[in-house]
């Protein structure tokens, strides 16, 4: 199968497995899912969900937020993970939305990286899921199975968005980047699949024998 049917077949196939597919973090505006972006490093969306009502309960603004000590933020999503560091992040970047944008997340990319504890996966993710802005945003998810279904020989993430961000259409990124996600969470886990287990690795390489590696992000 040659790399442009493989496209077609992957877009045909999660389209028909996730038509809708929801933003997993739980969210009200893009101020929330900033947030719940920012505690997802290195922690699953189902903790987050978990974290996230307590603490938008105390604190759904940036202007209550940044009213509260990165102590008290500190406690309420400590189960996240690098708590001491995202505290900090989470009461700064609140500060700096009040201070800088009248208490608006900025719909901008460059705006968005400049906040602390937003790297550009974040800011992607932002962009795309909060205000519909075409983004890629790419996770351990997405960069192994690039690799596995022979879209990108990416060493990092950075590489494995620009490969994927020149064989997709730009109108479907928003879309294709959680598609891939829940695939690979569902079906081609980092152990229940190899490159050769799953339906749509099979499929696109039907002769593999031996299972592929895969570069860590």
């Amino acid at each position: 199968m040659l790399k442009a049917e493989r496209v077609a077949y992957i877009l045909e196939r999660l389209q028909d497995l996730y038509p809708d597919p929801p933003v997993p973090l739980d969210h009200n505006d893009p101020y929330t899912l900033l947030v719940a972006v920012l505690l997802s490093a290195q922690c699953t969306d189902e903790r987050v969900n978990q974290v996230t009502p307590a603490l938008f309960a105390t604190a759904d603004n940036p202007f209550d937020m940044a009213q509260l000590s990165a102590d008290a933020i500190r406690e309420i999503i400590r189960p996240c993970g690098l708590s001491p560091q995202k505290s900090k992040a989470i009461k700064r970047l609140s500060e700096i939305l009040v201070e800088a944008y009248d208490g608006e997340v900025p719909a901008d990319m460059a705006a968005l990286e400049e906040l602390p504890g937003v790297g550009h996966k974040t800011a992607s993710v932002v962009m795309a899921q909060a205000f519909g802005v075409p983004a890629f945003p790419v996770d351990t998810h997405i960069h192994r199975l690039a690799q596995r279904w022979g879209l990108s020989s990416g060493k990092n993430v950075t590489q494995t968005e620009k490969d994927l961000k020149r064989l997709f259409p730009e109108e479907c990124w928003n879309d294709l980047h959680l598609q891939i996600i829940f695939y690979g969470r569902e079906f081609c886990t980092a152990r229940g699949c190899d490159g050769t287990t799953c339906e749509i690795c099979r499929t696109c390489y039907p002769d593999r024998k031996r299972p592929k590696k895969t570069r860590k992000a």
